[in-house]
């Protein structure tokens, strides 16, 4: 975590297609980082998190192990 601020780390996952999804990542993404905050806008398919100790890596692969695609954003 920057210690100048807080750190957003960002993905955008154009398969997410529901409130569904939005909650499966959402949980898969809690599962790795219970503090995290994690902000997800299905309009533009953006993931934002702000994580407590799980870094992009590990956010990234929690995503895809929930059956999403994330890139970077």
């Amino acid at each position: 975590m920057n210690p100048e601020g807080t750190q957003v780390i960002a993905f955008v996952v154009s398969d997410m297609t529901s409130s569904r999804c939005v909650s499966v990542v959402t949980q898969a993404l809690k599962a790795v980082d219970r503090s995290a905050q994690v902000r997800v806008d299905l309009a533009s398919f953006t993931v934002e998190i702000e994580p407590s100790k799980a870094s992009a890596r590990q956010l990234g692969d929690a995503i895809r192990r929930a059956g999403y695609s994330p890139v970077a954003a």
